[in-house]
């Protein structure tokens, strides 16, 4: 097979959105190394299979689906993140960078066959539904879930604006299955939110990283900082599933010292191994250097960092490197884990793609995230009795890749049981952040404030 320049789009996201797309960052195009000789045995197999479905499966099958269906099983049996991208699938997959899509809202992994919800996103028909994290779906409408692909499962939960879908849910602590019916709608994600708590104290939430987040955080910190003098910012990465990784370079570069490194990746190319650092070049895609704008107190303003077990990838890379360079106080739960790096290669048509695997990435210190996730400074769960509901997180999706640089981080799997697991959540359904219910939050004000934190139970 003869080398091909390839344009590349490098993902950084969790899992898979049920009508929600998968978040892109564009790379340089490269020349990739020569493939390896094909193993001329295994495509014997191969062939012979294929011939044994045309010529005896008890109805005719297409030659494209049949290939489409293997491609799709030979990527889907690498990692929960790899996956073959139809036309369909592609086009909603770049269209979603402008933070505009149809759907549910929700994001989703497999577990033990059936589709597992990692995080509900604010504002959308899922969230508004009381659909919690490590909720299982169980049926789509009439249609059991055992059995069907995620891919599937998603295309199913997709559909036009307006149309209803109902989904039978299992949850954690809950005898009888749960049946939610939804609308579909445009989903419309406002990826960055702030207001001014009281004078003094800021605070600002990022639900996504879209392609205009990073410019959007500097927009919301001038305006925080016209309001009042801020002696304190709650800075809200709770249940973000991830995103664009130069919108993620962009916003902690918002608050290190310029030319600090945020993110390193490693893989097996040599396109795959990179640093990114807060310099206009790593978080830049075109037009003006946002940052600056940016007020001369938002590198050094007291922070407190807010995570959870909803905290993926991209928010995970910021959390991290704000960690490290001990730039903020990171508090909450531990995060997802999500620390690999998807890379879409198009295929010969240009009209699909597959969504490949293709590197680690790693905090400036040097660790690795992957099945691990970020440990909190300070540990405060949900609530003064613990969390509500079990979370799922990336080690306990089936398949996921290891962590390359901590053997010991399959054993943290089972640590994401509720305090209070068969209690009913003690907590309103939906959920609102930043509000008087909000322990994490009132904590994370209280440690700006030099008041004493109320951990609440292990």
């Amino acid at each position: 097979m003869p080398n091909s320049k390839l344009k590349q789009f490098s993902l950084v996201m969790t899992g898979l959105v049920a009508g929600v797309m998968l978040s892109l960052n564009f790379s340089a195009v490269a020349d990739k190394p020569d493939v390896q000789p094909l193993p001329v045995e295994e495509l014997r197999a191969f062939a012979d299979v294929f011939n044994t479905i045309k010529r005896d499966y008890v109805e005719s099958i297409d030659d494209k689906k049949l290939v489409t269906q293997a491609i799709s099983g030979m990527l889907g049996g690498l990692d929960p993140h790899s996956s073959y991208l139809d036309a369909e699938a592609l086009k909603e997959l770049q269209v979603g960078t402008q933070g505009e899509f149809g759907g549910l809202g929700i994001e989703v992994g497999m577990e033990d066959g059936f589709v597992k919800v990692v995080s509900p996103i604010e504002d959308t028909p899922a969230f508004r539904a009381g659909i919690l994290a490590g909720d299982l779906i169980v049926k789509i409408d009439e249609t059991p879930i055992k059995g069907m692909s995620l891919d599937d499962a998603v295309k199913r939960m997709r559909g036009k604006p307006a149309t209803k879908i109902t989904l039978t849910l299992a949850r954690k602590g809950e005898q009888n299955p749960i049946t939610v019916t939804l609308t579909r709608e445009i989903i419309k994600v406002r990826s960055v939110k702030s207001r001014l708590i009281e004078p003094g104290y800021g605070y600002i939430r990022v639900t996504q990283f879209q392609e205009n987040t990073a410019q959007s955080v500097v927009e919301h910190l001038a305006r925080l900082g016209k309001e009042s003098e801020l002696k304190g910012l709650v800075f809200d990465l709770r249940n973000d599933p991830g995103g664009l990784l130069n919108g993620a370079v962009g916003v902690a570069a918002a608050f290190l010292p310029e030319g600090a490194m945020v993110v390193s990746t490693k893989g097996r190319t040599e396109g795959a191994k990179r640093e990114y650092h807060a310099i206009a070049k790593d978080y830049l895609r075109n037009g003006g250097d946002f940052l600056r704008g940016l007020p001369a107190w938002a590198r050094k303003v007291p922070m407190v960092v807010l995570v959870n077990a909803g905290s993926a990838s991209a928010s995970e890379i910021v959390a991290g490197a704000l960690q490290d360079h001990k730039r903020a106080v990171v508090m909450g739960t531990r995060t997802f884990g999500k620390g690999s790096v998807q890379t879409i290669l198009p295929l010969h048509d240009s009209a699909s793609a597959i969504k490949l695997t293709t590197a680690r990435y790693y905090t400036p210190s040097g660790r690795s995230i992957q099945a691990k996730g970020i440990e909190p400074d300070i540990v405060v769960e949900e609530s003064a009795k613990g969390n509500s509901v079990k979370r799922v997180r990336e080690a306990d999706l089936e398949g996921h890749l290891g962590n390359d640089r901590d053997p010991e981080a399959e054993n943290k799997k089972g640590e994401n049981k509720s305090s209070a697991e068969n209690a009913a959540p003690d907590r309103p359904k939906p959920f609102e952040f930043a509000s008087a219910d909000d322990y994490q939050f009132g904590q994370a004000l209280n440690l700006l404030k030099g008041l004493q934190v109320v951990q609440g139970k292990n």
